[in-house]
């Protein structure tokens, strides 16, 4: 039986928009082999190198959780830990040739994957979309997690 449509409020609109964009990543994740979190560091480095730090403010990780998720991601040669050029004594996190081409697959696929979810609006009302949820990015300081390209739908 099909549901009458439902008009939702802010919070219930954002929280299950947000639980669907988190299971579309998660199957682009999937498909190249990795985790959510994975694909998430992959696309935040995407931008430039990170020290440990930074990252575990970007991604809201502890510092034990993102010690093991860049062990666990190092070890399948996707990123290495170096020096900090600013600071010999911290490391930054930089993906490797293997991870770069892995995480721009990844993103382009995540990303084509995640535009198909409001397919069934026009043109202008994805442009107010995307002006609303930019707002509300800028106003709430979200970190860069996911870059925007040019060649980005």
């Amino acid at each position: 039986m099909a549901k009458p449509e439902e008009q939702l409020g802010v919070v219930s609109a954002l929280v299950r928009s947000t639980f669907l964009v988190n299971a579309v990543y998660a199957e682009s994740a999937r498909a190249y082999g990795l985790t959510s979190q994975q694909g998430q560091l992959l696309c935040v480095l995407m931008a430039q190198p990170y020290g440990m730090s930074e990252l575990g403010s970007m991604l809201r990780l502890a510092k034990s959780s993102l010690t093991e998720l860049v062990d666990r991601t190092a070890q399948r040669g996707m990123v290495r830990r170096e020096p900090n050029p600013a600071d010999r004594r911290a490391v930054q996190v930089t993906l490797t040739e293997e991870g770069a081409k892995l995480a721009d697959e990844f993103y382009t696929e995540a990303c084509r994957r995640i535009d198909e979810l409001p397919s069934g609006l026009d043109e202008a009302e994805r442009a107010t979309l995307a002006d609303l949820l930019s707002r509300l990015v800028r106003d709430n300081n979200a970190p860069t997690v996911f870059i925007e390209r040019a060649d980005t739908p």
